[in-house]
């Protein structure tokens, strides 16, 4: 395959949707490892596929920009985003570091921790349910349970208001998948439409904290000021809506596709349920593996050569994380869930300046699950067909049942 030929469209969700990327990817990073993506859809952009060059992108912060948004064709009727210079992932600096400034604290160790304590017990019931009950879907029944427990300590949310949130945000993720969403008419439209959902959510909860203010991500940005000025509703909302896709579609999709990867590897499912203690790089292995967020999208800021490929200005660019995630110069045997893979320098939080400010929490919330389920010895199997959601910007699996062994 030449650079640019076309041959390759990765806007091609039913790609992603029958597990054809990882092939894909494979021949790219061999082949055409800065490929010029022309879409079906009329899009053009950019795709960087080895590990070095996505790690370069993520750290050149002066020579791309985040204010296109982080998603290929997201913004509806507008090449820039909406939210640039309002929701901290797609802002630049300097704005980008004071906004960050705000939100650090509602995801900071200490928050984390009581978040895995709400965690904990959500978890327990849900597992207990499941055995109770012979089985479920670990998708809707279980894996939810990370991102509820998280809102309800980041925003202070009740348990049916933090699964109603992560429902709409599901929509907005999946507003190209029929199972949560129509999808005929205009995509970009559609999108608007859901993203307005998630903003009317969130102004009964923000009118409720100018009340009654808390300790919580909502109080802290209502409070938090840039440049000496509060942030507008419409800050407050994008950045409420930041925290919540970010951190209910990462943490619940990463905890379904690892476990597929530890049903899929029995002999590492053994291993994990043996060897408890190595919990912790089995986190890192889902988090690889998974590579939940597959891209992100940068504007190019100024004319940049890499690699024989010259960048212009105003192009858009995406940083292929899943793609970094496999390549072979990195990782050995990248294609293989490895339990005890060490050292695990994977990309799923991303790197540099917007590395992802709820990483700790995720960890957090990951953690506990592989504990319990090594702690438990819950030897879990297949029970129906695997369901994937229909993204390629959000790799995940909206249906896993699965019964005790």
């Amino acid at each position: 395959m030449t650079r640019g030929a076309g041959t390759v469209d990765l806007t091609d969700v039913d790609v992603f949707v029958a597990g054809g990327h990882p092939a894909v990817f494979a021949h790219l990073r061999a082949h055409d490892p800065i490929h010029l993506n022309r879409g079906a859809d009329g899009s053009r952009f950019w795709a960087l596929t080895r590990y070095e060059d996505v790690l370069w992108a993520y750290s050149s912060h002066e020579l791309f920009g985040s204010t296109r948004g982080a998603i290929v064709g997201g913004s509806f009727r507008s090449e820039e985003d909406t939210s640039a210079g309002k929701m901290l992932v797609s802002t630049d600096l300097p704005r980008h570091r004071m906004l960050k400034q705000i939100i650090h604290p509602a995801m900071s160790t200490s928050v984390a921790k009581r978040v895995a304590a709400r965690v904990s017990v959500l978890l327990d019931d849900a597992l207990a349910r499941l055995r109770r009950n012979g089985g479920g879907d670990f998708a809707t029944e279980v894996a939810t349970e990370l991102p509820a427990g998280a809102l309800m300590e980041i925003m202070g949310l009740s348990h049916e208001e933090a699964h109603h949130l992560i429902g709409l945000t599901r929509r907005m993720v999946g507003y190209r998948d029929e199972v949560f969403v129509e999808t005929g008419g205009d995509e970009r439209l559609r999108l608007a439409w859901l993203q307005a959902e998630i903003f009317e959510f969130f102004t009964d909860v923000v009118a409720a904290r100018r009340r009654d203010p808390g300790e919580d991500l909502i109080t802290m940005l209502l409070h938090g000021t840039v440049n000496g000025r509060k942030l507008t509703e419409e800050e407050v909302f994008y950045n409420c809506m930041n925290v919540a896709v970010g951190g209910n579609e990462t943490s619940s999709y990463t905890g379904c596709t690892g476990l597929l990867a530890l049903l899929d590897h029995p002999d590492q499912y053994d291993l994990l349920l043996s060897r408890p203690a190595i919990g912790s790089t089995v986190v890192d292995e889902m988090l690889r593996w998974s590579s939940t967020n597959a891209y992100v999208q940068r504007v190019v800021l100024r004319d940049v050569e890499r690699g024989g490929v010259t960048f212009r200005a105003g192009e858009s660019v995406t940083l292929w994380n899943y793609s970094a995630n496999r390549d072979e110069r990195v990782f050995a045997d990248g294609d293989r869930f490895d339990a005890t893979r060490s050292p695990n320098r994977h990309l799923s939080y991303g790197a540099g300046l917007h590395r992802c400010v709820g990483a700790p929490v995720a960890q957090a919330e990951l953690s506990l699950l592989v504990e319990k389920i090594a702690a438990q010895g819950l030897r879990l199997k297949l029970a129906g067909a695997v369901r994937r959601l229909r993204s390629n910007f959000i790799l995940g699996v909206t249906s896993l049942p699965v019964e005790p062994v």
